[in-house]
């Protein structure tokens, strides 16, 4: 996906926790509403598409909306992403165009500007920063984000809460505390997650957590194979204990990003300015990892881990920040030459990219990695 400077500067806004309407039940309620009617508004017979991110939380939330829609009554697809994960690349609306929705979901991949496909009516859900508020929605369109509310909640948790609208969802809530406690942790101010971890047992509902979320991290990038075992178990402990071919290959894919992770973590960072830089070379996604662990270690500065290994001809690189600095905010005051790849969208405190080398050259100039 082309991309400019001043695309990526447009729009920007205030957004944040600070929201003055903070009540988080009015929240939920509107935002059941706006998914209720969008349904109602689309044909009885359409087929409905969903493409979701690959992350636990994505995959959750994934497997929570293909629940809802077909114990709804309706036809429902899940679509992943390829290791870009955009929604807006060509390759992923390709992917989208091949499915042939009537009506699409985006889940947990950002809210843009931009149609995915044209044409087609559109519902987001989810938690990141939105490049456009409810109001600038294309028509058709809706937009459900919960990144101005308090507290901040992840999109399976999101999934979760606002699939109970239209079907019995009682049964799947381990699913989004899985996708919960992957983003958020164990802390995340969700009752549920209390809940969970009586009914199902901590350690099921973290051993799970694990599980799912490793294909997405491995060379091999099996990503969708954390949805299909949400979707194939009824319970945490019945994942985690099977020998199912879905589930022992999500242990291998275990067993391998944990061992790229260690090569990784001997990995030494760089400094300029207010920004601490990491270079690793791996196919497994061991960057955002990195990059969170380096942060607890580096308080004071933007931590910044890229990976030229992890997609061809491609730098990928993941931001964390702590207390005042703003990682986002950071990225998006960059100006660099357009071309293809992105860099800022997410999180104000976990963001990225993925660039072409001689934009990533162009970036590191920028934040003060001059060539010695």
């Amino acid at each position: 996906m082309q991309e400019t400077s001043s695309a990526r500067r447009k729009k920007r806004k205030t957004w944040g926790v600070n929201s003055e309407f903070s009540n988080l039940e009015a929240h939920w309620n509107a935002a059941r509403k706006t998914f209720r009617v969008w349904l109602e508004n689309q044909a009885a017979n359409a087929h409905f598409v969903a493409l979701h991110d690959v992350d636990a939380d994505g995959l959750a939330a994934g497997a929570l909306w293909q629940r809802t829609l077909e114990r709804a009554g309706k036809k429902a697809r899940r679509v992943v992403p390829d290791r870009e994960r955009n929604a807006w690349s060509e390759s992923n609306r390709q992917k989208l165009a091949g499915a042939r929705p009537d009506a699409l979901f985006c889940l947990d991949l950002g809210i843009g500007a931009q149609k995915i496909l044209p044409g087609i009516p559109t519902c987001f859900i989810d938690h990141h920063r939105p490049d456009i508020s409810e109001d600038e929605a294309h028509p058709g369109d809706a937009l459900i984000s919960g990144y101005s509310w308090n507290p901040i909640p992840n999109t399976s948790w999101m999934m979760w809460e606002i699939g109970r609208e239209i079907a019995e969802l009682s049964d799947l809530d381990w699913v989004g505390v899985v996708g919960t406690l992957s983003d958020l942790g164990e802390k995340a101010p969700w009752e549920q997650i209390a809940l969970c971890k009586k009914k199902y047992g901590a350690k099921w509902l973290k051993e799970a957590t694990v599980l799912v979320n490793a294909p997405r991290r491995s060379a091999n990038f099996a990503a969708d194979l954390g949805a299909r075992a949400l979707l194939e178990f009824e319970n945490p402990k019945a994942l985690c204990e099977s020998e199912s071919e879905v589930v022992l290959a999500l242990r291998e894919a275990r067993k391998e990003v944990a061992a790229a992770l260690e090569e990784g973590k001997k990995a030494a960072p760089r400094f300029a300015g207010q920004v601490a830089l990491i270079r690793v070379s791996s196919p497994c996604q061991i960057h955002p990892l990195i990059a969170q662990i380096w942060r607890s270690r580096l308080p004071k500065f933007i931590v910044i881990c890229a990976n030229d290994a992890y997609l061809p001809n491609r730098v990928n690189f993941s931001a964390r920040s702590s207390g005042n600095l703003n990682a986002l905010d950071y990225l998006k005051n960059i100006e660099i030459a357009p071309g293809e790849g992105s860099f800022g969208n997410g999180h104000d405190q976990a963001t990225g990219g993925s660039l072409p080398a001689s934009r990533w050259k162009e970036l590191l100039e920028k934040m003060g990695f001059h060539k010695k």
